[in-house]
């Protein structure tokens, strides 16, 4: 950002480029060139950090700036340096790149670990490349063992050739893959879950991943066998919360990116006054018309603030600590927009921190109205 002329006969790193936050003699460039002149040896530096002084008339400052850097000594005919010759490679646009990817990536480590699904991946083969942080809390053995051993020494021994079966004809076909199956807990207790995975193509069409995820669906399987043995005539009814729990199974999607299309209900909330930064479909079908990302929830969502839910996250937000909550009642719009009707959930509040500080908080949670619905009719004889 300077011409030639502007630099020539300067010092090299007190003058033309001086660091801006590290002491003269502990500047990694000049180290560099010392050893350079006492060896007699090219170096080569580590892709470093080093920024450059920005013009006055640019706004004066730095600028950020990566390079690559090498320095091959010239010698005269008594073998003695007499010229460095240093070649720096600007490489600020790659690693810029690599570090929003390395962001990107641990974005999606976090959100996948909070999830309260059994979240995995795999490569283009099917073999797996990453398990959250919820299967060893649920199976009791260490992601890593998981990693070697492979999902199926988790699986029911009557499951495992039908979960094949459907496994290896996705794959092939390069569909979504949808099965019921059961899955020992660290207690030993082989439970029902709802298992999906999803191919992720590129742009021409070719699988480059798998996404998948395991819900524990036991207790709502385990109600609809409870409502069917206790009276043939409760059949009928049956056979529709079956139906309403497949359709709303299928149309959750689960994975697809597992942020802003997550099957739960999600949504960051940012600083003390818990205001709107990202929001997913799912929660955004509560308030349809509404615009949220931006604005504090007290004033976004005045019903909720009545409820006194500003006061658990004013709590979760000056402790640090998580809140988990089951069943929860809370009123909100009919059908989005109407009167005011009670609904039941299952949610959390996760403080998010930076620098050991918490900046926000990651909310996520299930609406359970249903299931809560049909165990007061089980609970009430006689109630249709």
């Amino acid at each position: 950002m300077r011409t030639r002329e502007q630099i020539i006969g300067k010092q090299f790193l007190l003058e033309a480029f001086p660091e801006k936050e590290i002491p003269y003699e502990e500047n990694p460039v000049k180290k560099s060139l010392d050893q350079v002149l006492k060896t007699k040896a090219t170096a080569r530096l580590e892709v470093m950090r080093y920024d450059v002084e920005r013009p006055e008339s640019e706004g004066g400052g730095y600028e950020e700036r990566y390079w690559e850097v090498s320095q091959m000594p010239v010698l005269d005919s008594e073998g003695n340096v007499e010229y460095i010759v240093q070649k720096a490679n600007d490489v600020t646009e790659r690693e810029v790149a690599r570090k929003a990817m390395n962001a990107s990536e641990e974005k999606f480590r976090f959100m996948a670990d909070e999830l309260p699904q059994l979240v995995f991946t795999t490569d283009k083969d099917g073999n797996l490349t990453y398990f959250n942080k919820r299967w060893e809390g649920y199976t009791g053995i260490a992601v890593d063992e998981l990693m070697q051993n492979g999902w199926q020494a988790i699986i029911h021994p009557d499951d495992l050739e039908q979960t094949g079966a459907k496994w290896e004809a996705a794959s092939k076909a390069g569909t979504d893959m949808q099965i019921e199956l059961r899955k020992r807990d660290k207690d030993g207790t082989f439970r029902w879950h709802l298992c999906r995975s999803i191919p992720m193509k590129d742009t021409n069409g070719a699988i480059t991943m798998w996404v998948g995820s395991s819900t524990d669906i036991h207790d709502t399987r385990k109600l609809v066998q409870e409502l069917l043995e206790s009276n043939e005539q409760m059949a009928q009814l049956s056979d529709q919360v079956q139906q309403a729990y497949e359709k709303a199974e299928s149309e959750r999607k689960m994975l697809e990116m597992l942020m802003m299309e997550a099957p739960a209900m999600f949504v960051i909330l940012e600083g003390p006054e818990h205001r709107f930064k990202l929001l997913n479909d799912k929660y955004q079908q509560l308030y349809p018309g509404r615009q949220l990302v931006g604005l504090p929830l007290g004033e976004a969502l005045p019903e909720i603030k009545q409820q006194g839910f500003i006061e658990l996250l004013d709590n979760v937000y000056n402790t640090g600590e998580i809140f988990v909550a089951e069943g929860v009642p809370i009123l909100l719009p009919k059908n989005g927009k109407g009167p005011l009707e009670e609904r039941f959930f299952n949610f959390s509040y996760q403080p998010i921190f930076e620098a050991g500080n918490v900046t926000g908080i990651l909310a996520f949670g299930y609406d359970i109205t249903n299931e809560v619905l049909y165990k007061r009719k089980l609970e009430t004889p006689g109630q249709e």
